[in-house]
């Protein structure tokens, strides 16, 4: 029996959310980026830290979002991604 067998879908969408978070924060520490560019970006993963206390799907989505960001897929008009409501 695997480790992941004994979890809910409510740990597993945690443990998704806690290791996307934690990720994100390591790539944009890498990231060689001007200071105000890499603050907006912690200042981002702070504000999805803050959504998972209220809502757990709506910061998993924003996380999602802000990777693909990361990543260069920016599907918004804008060239920022951002959730439905934000």
């Amino acid at each position: 029996m695997a480790a992941d067998d004994c979890l809910n879908e409510l740990q597993l969408e945690d443990d998704y959310l806690a290791r996307g978070l934690r990720e994100a924060h390591r790539r944009v520490r890498a990231m060689d980026v001007p200071h105000e560019e890499r603050t907006r970006l912690t200042h981002r993963l702070l504000a999805i830290c803050n959504v998972a206390k209220q809502d757990m799907e709506h910061a998993i989505a924003r996380l999602d979002a802000f990777i693909a960001y990361l990543d260069g897929e920016a599907d918004t008009p804008s060239g920022r991604n951002a959730s439905q409501g934000d």
